[in-house]
């Protein structure tokens, strides 16, 4: 089992099983991998909202981390909710340690229902420690423009604009999740830093709302960089893998 390929996820739990490290296991499993987790926080939600958050100390995540390092074979890193900045640099301290593995960040600022999770004065170390060790970040448009200190962006160029910005940070790539916005498509941009064109991956927009499509999407990226495929068909797959779920959910629930 230790041989395995795994996928170290470090994240939030969710009593509801709707998000958070039970919905990353999921998709991880999906694609024949193991996960290996270090748990950020024990939360109490159900599906329409948190009730209660319970952050793990700082030092008690690093030595999650480590110890599933130490006891698998770890391929990828997937990076979830976090608690304030104290964990943040406890996570980039264990990750300087382990510059070939490529990391996942889903910058994790609210849940669904809108509470926020990591406060304002957290952003920076968010963008300025943990940011510059990461393969790709997957903000969504409201997560881009708190990172980015700007409004939301309304249009194309302004997507772009941001995601530039972030890559400032030396994150290597950044996609932009086009799930909060509006139009009969969903529409990614992922942006990388050799000065290369976006990149656009396109679904039809679904009128069913799934809970953790964000956890999914980037567990899924993170997935299929440990089995070592190039990031541009980690991003195709995994959106098309969020798609087929939704679809999945919209013909499990009654009409």
């Amino acid at each position: 089992m230790a041989m395995t390929a795994h996928v170290l996820i470090v994240a939030g739990t969710d009593s509801s099983g709707g998000a958070g490290l039970s919905r990353d296991v999921e998709t991880v499993a999906t694609f024949g991998l193991r996960s290996a987790i270090a748990v950020t926080a024990v939360t109490v939600q159900t599906h329409t909202s948190v009730e209660r958050i319970e952050p793990m100390p700082p030092d008690l995540v690093a030595e999650q981390m480590r110890a599933a390092l130490a006891s698998s074979r770890v391929a990828a890193i997937k990076i979830g909710m976090l608690s304030g900045n104290a964990t943040i640099e406890a996570v980039a301290a264990v990750l300087r340690d382990q510059d070939k593995l490529p990391v996942v960040l889903d910058p994790v600022l609210a849940s669904s229902s809108g509470r926020s999770l990591l406060g304002p004065e957290a952003i920076g170390s968010l963008t300025r420690e943990l940011m510059p060790l990461c393969a790709i970040a997957t903000p969504n448009l409201i997560e881009l423009g708190i990172l980015t200190g700007e409004e939301t962006a309304r249009d194309e160029a302004q997507v772009e604009h941001q995601a530039r910005r972030l890559l400032e940070t030396g994150c290597a790539a950044i996609l932009v999740k086009g799930g909060h916005a509006t139009g009969p498509q969903s529409i990614d941009m992922l942006v990388v830093r050799q000065g290369r064109e976006p990149m656009h991956f396109v679904a039809p927009r679904l009128d069913k709302n799934m809970r953790g499509t964000g956890c999914m999407l980037a567990s899924a990226i993170a997935a299929g960089l440990a089995l070592g495929k190039p990031l541009e068909d980690c991003v195709h797959e995994a959106k098309r893998h969020v798609f087929e779920q939704i679809v999945s959910l919209g013909r499990r629930q009654p009409v």
